[in-house]
């Protein structure tokens, strides 16, 4: 298997990860395109500065299909968008003969991202993905990458204006499907930029449960 390397980190480039940035630079956007890269890219590294052992294929894939599930058409109505990416991750390794249990930890890896800490003391493909996210979109663990390596990522992979995009881009793909937001970190995201949204409460749901006492 051939790889290109950016700060040190090496880039699968198989045949089922050419096809898989191929799918992502066709159906999403720039923004996404960078984001998920960045994310593998960031995964990877914690990974390796952890002495983790992981299958980088497997973290590839699921760093490029973690945010499919935000945007056409693979944004469904009445799920959250984490499993939309998740099931589509699933079901391009299966059409490529990957073991059924590679492509469920790949769905987990995704399915999981946005739920903070319990991806962590999982299978490190599904922890590396979470990682690559939180450093990419929340700066967690910014102090582990050096700005010698930011650079040279940023150079291949840049980030303007990325805050505000990236927030706009989890609106857009959410804001039709608000209660799939109940109990996650999205529902912050509705409240901020969509007028009129009320959260799921919790403790509302069980007051009013039709249980009795």
């Amino acid at each position: 298997m051939m790889s290109v390397d950016i700060a040190g980190i090496n880039i699968p480039d198989s045949a089922l990860a050419r096809e898989a940035t191929e799918l992502v630079r066709d159906t999403t956007n720039e923004l996404i395109y960078h984001h998920s890269r960045r994310t593998y890219l960031f995964g990877a590294h914690r990974g390796l500065r952890d002495g983790l052992t992981f299958d980088a294929e497997l973290l590839y894939i699921g760093a490029m299909f973690h945010d499919f599930g935000l945007v056409a058409p693979y944004a469904s109505d009445n799920q959250r968008f984490e499993i939309d990416g998740a099931d589509e991750a699933r079901a391009f390794l299966l059409k490529h003969d990957i073991a059924q249990a590679e492509a469920q930890t790949v769905w987990t890896a995704i399915a999981l991202h946005t739920t903070p800490e319990i991806p962590l003391h999982m299978d490190p493909v599904i922890a590396l993905v979470t990682r690559g996210v939180e450093h990419d979109v929340m700066g967690v663990g910014y102090e582990t990458v050096s700005e010698q390596e930011r650079a040279e990522i940023l150079k291949v992979h840049p980030r303007p204006d990325f805050k505000n995009q990236i927030l706009q881009a989890f609106t857009e793909g959410i804001k039709h499907r608000p209660d799939t937001t109940f109990g996650n970190v999205k529902a912050d995201v509705l409240a901020h930029f969509v007028p009129g949204f009320v959260r799921g409460d919790f403790v509302k749901v069980i007051k009013e449960s039709p249980w009795g006492e």
